[in-house]
């Protein structure tokens, strides 16, 4: 039986945290709001949760779902580096609506489905999504919708999609932005655009220099050449100074826990 939690209500709020937390706990699938479109969400480090969310949206494994975090440090423990411009992308737009593809951390014991050693992050910009991550860790999350219907903007249209199949629905109204993240592949050399969303392209060319796209695969098939990669600005390293404590072997505890201060493959990152 579904549980709905209006968190414009204190009381509601906390009780409906901490019945999100549980759940997840039980590797049972939860709604939460965003900054973009409602996300449903499970545990992403137990794999029949991530299948349970596939399965309740319609999706096979050649759909893996992106990865919320509640923080910076979460997402380094993710991955295997930042890459080039990894952290000027996250101190210009995270919390926001930007997602990154980056190799994930091939220590950690997880399965988000094929995912091509690759995890596509994202550090939502809302106050309740932030504070259930940071109680939770991680969680696979993707858009709350049957797969090929509109994403939900509210709980309320995503309880009418996917019904009992989720423990937990947490209404915080409707969702602040009505496009989903824009999605930027960091796994090569340059940074590549494999969605327009949210974050406009050209604010992120403004600081990574160049952004690939489609156009420019056009463009290479005609003869032309496309631009070379601007040279980089120095990265903080602050980032990167907690690395991940999950290796194989080891219990699959989350990396993001709530003491910390304010998440496959990128083709299926949509929230």
């Amino acid at each position: 039986m579904s549980r709905r939690y209006d968190c414009s209500d204190p009381m509601e709020r906390t009780r409906g945290i901490a019945e999100a937390f549980s759940a997840v706990r039980r590797s049972e699938l939860i709604v939460l709001p965003t900054d973009t479109v409602y996300g449903v969400g499970v545990d992403a480090f137990v794999a029949p949760a991530v299948e349970k969310l596939l399965e309740a949206k319609g999706r096979g494994r050649e759909m893996p779902p992106p990865v919320l975090v509640g923080s910076v440090r979460a997402a380094t423990a993710l991955v295997e580096d930042l890459g080039t411009y990894g952290q000027d992308l996250i101190d210009e737009f995270w919390p926001g609506a930007l997602t990154l593809v980056c190799r994930s951390n091939p220590n950690l014991v997880w399965d988000l489905g094929d995912t091509k050693g690759t995890v596509a992050l994202r550090m939502p910009m809302h106050e309740l999504a932030v504070e259930l991550l940071k109680e939770t860790g991680p969680l696979a999350v993707s858009s709350a919708n049957l797969s090929g219907r509109p994403a939900a903007r509210d709980a309320a249209e995503a309880e009418k999609m996917l019904g009992d199949a989720v423990s937990v629905y947490l209404d915080a109204g409707v969702s602040g932005n009505t496009e989903p993240s824009t999605i930027v592949d960091l796994t090569g050399s340059v940074p590549r655009l494999l969605r327009a969303g949210a974050v406009p392209a050209d604010k992120i060319r403004s600081v990574v220099g160049v952004l690939l796209t489609d156009e420019d695969d056009d463009h290479d098939e005609d003869g032309a050449a496309p631009d070379a990669p601007a040279e980089p600005a120095d990265a903080p390293s602050g980032a990167a100074a907690a690395k991940p404590s999950l290796t194989k072997g080891e219990p699959s505890k989350a990396p993001d826990g709530p003491a910390e201060p304010p998440s496959g493959s990128a083709q299926t990152a949509d929230s």
